[in-house]
């Protein structure tokens, strides 16, 4: 049984930000569970790019609001409390926030920790 709180993985190396947003991971690879688990934070008026070549991710809205765009299609999206989006096809998207944003993120293949974020995506671990 793994237990582990939000508080116990801040100020650690599951800690990171970026431009705009904090990802606190709380499960990784090296947990085992065949997925990553991260608490993500967006900070109010943020426009990111993503695009996860290597990963598949979906995210559960639990705070805030934004906009997600599928950047393929132009089609736009509204994420609030209870809202769920899925990139089932790596799709290269826009998050645009008004207010900030919190989101429960899961990555698979999950993440090591190792991984650099770049252009919007992450990078397979080396």
């Amino acid at each position: 049984m793994i237990i582990r709180s939000l508080d116990g993985v801040i100020g650690t190396d599951r800690d990171l930000a970026g431009g705009g947003w904090r990802s606190r991971r709380l499960l990784l690879a090296g947990d085992g569970m065949g997925y990553s688990l991260n608490d993500t934070v967006v900070a109010a008026g943020e426009e990111l790019t993503l695009e996860y070549r290597h990963h598949l991710e979906a995210c559960y809205c639990v705070e805030g609001e934004a906009t997600v765009t599928d950047l393929a299609t132009g089609e736009e999206h509204r994420i609030a409390p209870g809202t769920l989006y899925a990139l089932d096809r790596h799709d290269r998207h826009r998050l645009r926030t008004e207010h900030g944003v919190r989101l429960v993120c899961v990555f698979n293949p999950p993440l090591t920790g190792s991984e650099p974020h770049v252009d919007g995506g992450y990078l397979p671990a080396e």
